[in-house]
């Protein structure tokens, strides 16, 4: 079917370059009996750009699939510049080849012309196509605004409304806590749990590994006892495309505007650079520990021996790890630390110290 839209679409042209370019030819050979002859003329452009396009067929063929697949990757806005730019690149290339034409000189008032046209419209597309960003930039004064801007736009407002979704990852409903939260009310708002989530709790309640079967059986089991105490949504939205949860997660996150509950670290940190409010519980564990500052002091048993020579580690009763020097000797002692260092961050909280005695 390419190949008789090919030959037909050169038989076209070349009729129509015949018609425009063979008169100033027979004029130039001094055979002006075919000057105005418009049969003749099309018919032998015709028959040469279509013994053209027979020779070479596969080369024509081969541009047309590159051509196929140059506009399968473009999109539509970077089309319809490069449209708007051609245009415009035509219109300059005419009234620059105006002069040209009021001459009335035998090629140079034809081909030359012409020429200059089909140069214009691929500069002015090219420019147009390569150059969008700036294009746009000085349009809306910001890239991309016309797109961007109102869906960030839609979305934080959204989340200005109290009582915005929340969205629940896998490890939220294996770790329970979300439920005790839930009971104090310091979560409102519509609870989100997609169906690929509960799939991938199904999967992990039917494993060969108890550890996992149990993980995934009170993932399931929580859901239902947390409609009890709020408002669940179990969505049947999914992203056949996607084949991850986690960014299953993230694309529903973002398109819905829900807050995304998590425990997940790595998670947390993706869904904050693509832009998706994140409420991670571990986070919220940690702000409601007991605060320790440098030079408090504390009693703690030493249970181990730390990674360093002569460290020993113990922990607070809410399970923070706490690193004390000197205390490598003093396993299943009970010591007075004085904090000199403390850091906090996604992942928990971890406290230094020095032995007081």
């Amino acid at each position: 079917m390419k190949r008789i839209i090919i030959h037909v679409l050169m038989v076209i042209v070349g009729a129509t370059v015949g018609d425009a370019f063979l008169p100033e030819f027979w004029v130039l050979i001094n055979q002006r009996q075919f000057q105005n002859n418009i049969v003749v003329n099309s018919f032998i452009g015709a028959l040469i750009f279509l013994i053209f396009s027979i020779v070479f067929i596969r080369l024509l063929l081969n541009f047309v699939d590159k051509i196929d697949k140059a506009v399968a990757t473009i999109n539509i806005p970077t089309i319809t510049l490069g449209f708007f730019g051609g245009v415009l690149g035509l219109v300059v290339g005419a009234i620059a080849s105006l002069p040209l034409w009021i001459l009335r000189i035998p090629i140079l008032s034809t081909i030359i012309p012409f020429l200059l046209m089909m140069l214009a419209v691929y500069v002015g597309y090219s420019v147009s196509t390569k150059r969008e960003a700036d294009i746009l930039k000085f349009f809306s004064k910001k890239k991309s605004a016309l797109v961007i801007k109102p869906e960030k736009t839609e979305r934080r407002d959204r989340r200005k409304q109290k009582g915005y979704a929340k969205l629940l990852d896998t490890s939220v409903l294996i770790d329970g806590r979300i439920f005790d939260i839930l009971k104090t009310g310091f979560l409102d708002g519509e609870i989100i749990v997609p169906n690929f989530v509960l799939l991938e709790l199904q999967l992990l309640s039917d494993s060969n590994d108890n550890l996992k079967r149990a993980k995934g059986r009170r993932g399931l089991d929580l859901v239902n006892d947390m409609k009890e105490i709020a408002k669940v949504t179990v969505s049947a939205k999914d992203y056949t495309d996607i084949h991850e949860v986690d960014t299953k997660l993230l694309r529903y996150a973002s398109e819905t505007g829900a807050a995304l509950v998590t425990n997940d670290f790595n998670l947390n940190k993706v869904a904050e650079i693509q832009g998706v409010k994140v409420l991670n519980i571990n986070d919220l564990a940690n702000a409601v520990k007991p605060q320790l500052i440098v030079g408090d002091t504390l009693e703690i048993t030493i249970v181990k021996q730390g990674t360093e020579r002569r460290q020993g580690i113990g922990y607070l009763p809410d399970g923070t790890m706490i690193v004390v020097e000197e205390t490598a000797d003093k396993l299943d002692k009970r010591v007075t630390v004085e904090v000199t260092k403390s850091l906090q961050t996604s992942a928990g909280r971890m406290i230094f110290g020095e032995l007081v005695r």
